[in-house]
């Protein structure tokens, strides 16, 4: 299988001249101008950047009960900084709280746009979405792109050597690789099931995964790609050099593919 070179990292700097400009627009209002109650509303142009901004608020982010300002948080800075390129957003990144068990640090970037948050709630969003999400509005045309955001939030790539068998024959030597797509509402890992089997053909297997934690309080649902249908998925995902993703998770399932 031919994997595409490390090109794709330049999608920064390739993508510069090219980005949306429609982030601040919607933003609070200054003294004088319009309410931001009365802003008209606005239908966003969807594209790959925004399909997997999209992807990423449905993992990672959070829409604010007041109606104004949305949030996007992560331990990895180059995440967020590929959201603030895909919005063209000139809010800091600034590091917060985490969640009380991870070992991390976290960050996040916060910013005000109402036209963009009411956008948002009419494509399957809203606040404490966590576990009653459902089906997100997307285009067929770039549902791969929000689920490449979807991967980049919340979903795994995990590639080890099975040596399970050796003590049968030394020979029993196998490279292994999973993508795994998790959500807390069934509802929603059902929709991202269907929508993968049906632009695609591949199926994968979902699990309820019931809490075995003292933190957790609640099942985490799953759509697990095992050797061969990660494979298949990886044009699906990274169809390009051009594409925002996260560098780390993309080198991962490329180098697999390299290997063998």
């Amino acid at each position: 299988m031919k994997v595409n070179e490390p090109g794709w990292r330049n999608w920064f700097t390739r993508t510069t001249q090219n980005r949306m400009s429609f982030a601040r627009e919607g933003s609070t209002p200054s003294p004088g101008t319009m309410s931001r109650h009365k802003l008209p509303e606005k239908v966003f142009e969807w594209n790959s950047c925004v399909a997997y901004a999209v992807g990423l608020l449905v993992t990672d982010g959070c829409l604010s009960t007041d109606k104004r300002h949305i949030i996007m948080r992560s331990s990895d800075l180059q995440l967020l900084e590929t959201f603030k390129k895909c919005l063209n957003l000139s809010n800091k990144i600034c590091q917060t709280f985490h969640d009380g068990w991870a070992k991390k640090p976290a960050y996040k970037i916060q910013f005000g746009n109402v036209q963009l948050y009411n956008w948002l709630l009419k494509i399957g969003l809203f606040p404490a979405k966590t576990y009653t999400i459902g089906k997100i509005e997307v285009p067929d045309k770039y549902f791969f792109d929000f689920l490449r955001g979807h991967l980049d939030g919340d979903g795994s790539i995990v590639t080890y050597t099975d040596k399970w068998n050796t003590f049968k024959n030394p020979k029993y030597i196998y490279k292994r690789i999973f993508v795994r797509f998790i959500s807390a509402s069934e509802k929603h890992i059902t929709w991202i099931r269907e929508s993968i089997f049906r632009l695609s053909g591949i199926k994968g297997h979902s699990r309820e995964n019931k809490p075995t934690r003292d933190f957790q309080t609640t099942s985490i649902w799953e759509i697990k790609f095992t050797k061969n249908d990660s494979l298949k998925l990886y044009p699906y995902l990274y169809p390009s050099l051009i594409i925002p993703c996260l560098f780390r998770k993309r080198q991962k399932i490329e180098d697999f593919i390299k290997s063998l």
